[in-house]
């Protein structure tokens, strides 16, 4: 009996061979079993129904009758485990056999084709691959024989992401590596698969999809309803959160820890809290969820369990332990503290000598944690951060809003992400806040916050502080300037709500208003009466600028007056002594009656007066211009003419005398300014 078994398999075996294409025996014989060496199940499992391959009535005759005989359908379909698989020799005798024994292609009962492998098998194990990347959704299809470096070869060319920097996540398995062949696998016809980029932001990573950027830049509502409390909450979430973030922010809403959750509302493909918002597939804008705390009885671990939002810590397991913050779970939790704080490096580190340098790192550690969108805090000491908000132009002037951190508390991430994160507040503390902020974490810290206050604000201020208690912070203190102090508005604690924060914000920023618009009058006043005082000297000073002048202007006139007299007086002095000087050196004037020749000149001044004197003959020119010079008419300024023929004598040679002049024995001459 069992003889006739390995015969019956045997031909089955050589039948599905011959049907199919697929010459490895040892993978023929996986799939026959597979079926329980069910011939029709086998070949209809390679080759797809619809090519026509088999008919439903083929099933009891190929079973039944063979090249070997009848058989019946019990022993045809037995399985016999046990069996030992035929060797080589006998497979491919029996594979000859079956050829020359198969019916022929006009029977009515079977329609062998029998197609290359190549096709048998792209055919027949296709895996479908829905892969979500941020917005995007990629279909991929690969035969089963593909590796999972394959499918990260075609998201490449599809998201222009190199493979390097890939993460593909959804295996039923856990994390695979490229080499992971996909059959090895055991995967389902459909899969729905993600992928992870850590390393490129989401705005730069498919720069080809604008709408994809656009969206991974806004953000989710979610709106959770909490069972026990009954009571909803509407969170704004940015796309790049996490789910394992939302539920730790939920934790410290509703004391619920992350590994007591129980969550409804969450779609399939989000099964991992490592994913982001964007690529959980939740609705958007609005997304609603339901959690409640799971029941006692619920807290075993279960690997059967659908519900892969909740994570449980194994306490026996030491890796389990070290992974849990992985997952969501706080050590804090696992020895039942009931704080959902993880581990973090500090807002601030302690005893930092700078302020400045302080609150440079309690900014980019704010950004780290909740993202670039929160309000600008002013990188400065307080002091600074006061000048800057209340001692400028009344109309320039701003609240100063001090927002003290505090990790020990549990209100802090919440504050932090839905408060001081959501665009209406961030844009309203931009436009009418100097924002400060501090971290309180450490005591050290803390002290030195209480001693800037007290330095700044007065005692009043730091005592309000030391009021609160950790579980009340964080704080947002708002204080206005005023004349002669600094006021205290406002202290908004970390149990609050965006609305209930705007509210105050704006109460605080009305008072404010009001007291700025006085501030504006009052300074608007003072600088008129101030301009009016400006004018009024300046016109003094113009004043008395101009009589200043205008008597520097008569004393420089006199001076000058003064000094002309001087020097026209010196000339005339001069003058007359050469004049006199010439006089004296005259020669005597001759007698009519001598012997010598005489010549008798008149002459005839500008001022039309007559000039009478006798020269000797043989006097020189010189004397008679020395002797027009002495009656006050030197030669460098006038000109001795004759009348007729006109003559300039004073052009004549000094050396000639009267008689070569032609001035003999009388002449009448003229004198005439030289121009």
């Amino acid at each position: 009996m069992a003889s006739d078994s390995n015969m019956d398999r045997e031909m089955i075996l050589a039948d599905f061979q011959a049907c199919t294409g697929i010459d490895n025996i040892a993978e023929a014989i996986t799939l026959l079993e597979l079926n329980n060496w069910d011939l029709v199940a086998a070949i209809n499992g390679v080759i797809p129904q619809e090519n026509g391959i088999l008919q439903s009535n083929f099933s009891s005759e190929a079973t039944q009758t063979g090249p070997y005989g009848p058989h019946s359908q019990s022993e045809a379909t037995a399985p016999t485990p046990s069996a030992p698989p035929p060797s080589e020799s006998e497979l491919a005798s029996a594979s000859a056999s079956a050829s020359s024994s198969l019916p022929s292609s006009s029977s009515p009962a079977f329609c062998p084709v029998q197609p290359s492998r190549h096709i048998v098998e792209r055919q027949s194990r296709m895996l479908n691959f829905h892969v979500e990347y941020r917005q995007r959704s990629i279909e991929v299809v690969l035969e089963e024989a593909s590796t999972v470096g394959d499918i990260k070869t075609i998201l490449e060319t599809e998201l222009q992401v190199p493979v390097s920097k890939m993460q593909l996540k959804g295996w039923k398995s856990g994390d695979v590596s490229d080499s992971t062949v996909l059959r090895s696998l055991h995967l389902p016809k459909n899969n729905s698969l993600y992928v992870l980029t850590p390393d490129i932001a989401p705005s730069a990573s498919t720069s080809q999809s604008s709408a994809q950027q656009g969206l991974s830049n806004q953000n989710y509502l979610l709106v959770i309803s909490h069972r026990e409390a009954q009571r909803d909450y509407n969170l704004n979430f940015p796309a790049s959160k996490t789910i394992q973030e939302v539920k730790r922010n939920i934790s410290d809403l509703t004391n619920i820890p992350v590994r007591h959750q129980q969550w409804d509302g969450w779609p399939a493909s989000a099964s991992d809290d490592s994913m982001t918002l964007a690529v959980s597939g939740i609705s958007f804008p609005c997304h609603h969820l339901t959690v409640c705390r799971r029941s006692s009885s619920a807290l075993t671990v279960d690997q059967t369990d659908e519900c892969t939002d909740v994570h449980m810590v194994s306490d026996s397991e030491g890796d389990d332990f070290e992974d849990a913050p992985e997952f969501g779970v706080d050590e804090s939790e696992i020895f039942g503290m009931g704080s959902s704080t993880c581990r973090k490096s500090p807002m601030m580190p302690e005893n930092s000598e700078n302020e400045g340098d302080a609150l440079l790192h309690f900014t980019a550690e704010f950004s780290r944690r909740y993202g670039d969108c929160h309000p600008v805090f002013y990188i400065g000491t307080l002091e600074a951060a006061s000048q800057e908000a209340f001692y400028g132009k009344a109309r320039d002037r701003k609240l100063l809003a001090i927002y003290l951190h505090n990790d020990e508390s549990v209100l802090s991430n919440v504050f932090c992400s839905q408060m001081m994160c959501a665009d209406s507040v961030v844009s309203y503390l931009s436009q009418n806040f100097i924002t400060w902020a501090w971290d309180v974490s450490k005591e050290a810290n803390k002290a030195r916050l209480l001693t800037m206050c007290t330095r700044h604000f007065g005692s009043v201020v730091a005592q309000t502080i030391r009021m609160y208690k950790t579980d009340q912070f964080p704080l947002l203190l708002i204080v206005m300037g005023k004349r002669t102090s600094n006021e205290v508005l406002n202290v908004i604690q970390g149990n609050t709500t965006v609305d209930e924060l705007m509210m105050r914000l704006m109460g605080a920023m009305e008072i404010f208003t009001a007291q700025q618009q006085e501030d504006i009058k009052d300074e608007d006043e003072r600088e008129a009466r101030e301009l009016v005082k400006r004018e009024q000297d300046e016109a003094y000073r113009l004043s008395l600028e101009a009589d200043r002048k205008k008597r520097e202007a008569q004393e420089r006139e006199e001076a000058e007056q003064v000094r002309q007299e001087r020097i026209k007086k010196e000339q005339e002095e001069e003058r007359e002594a050469i004049r006199l000087s010439l006089e004296q050196a005259l020669p005597p004037e001759p007698k009519e009656e001598g012997e010598e020749p005489i010549s008798k000149l008149r002459i005839r001044t500008p001022s039309g007066e007559f000039l009478e004197r006798r020269f000797l003959g043989s006097c020189k020119l010189q004397v008679l211009f020395d002797f027009v010079a002495s009656k006050g008419y030197p030669s460098d300024e006038f000109k001795l003419l004759t009348t007729f023929p006109r003559r300039n004598i004073t052009q004549l040679d000094p050396a000639w005398n009267l008689l070569e002049a032609k001035l003999f024995p009388q002449e009448t001459l003229f004198l005439e300014a030289k121009e």
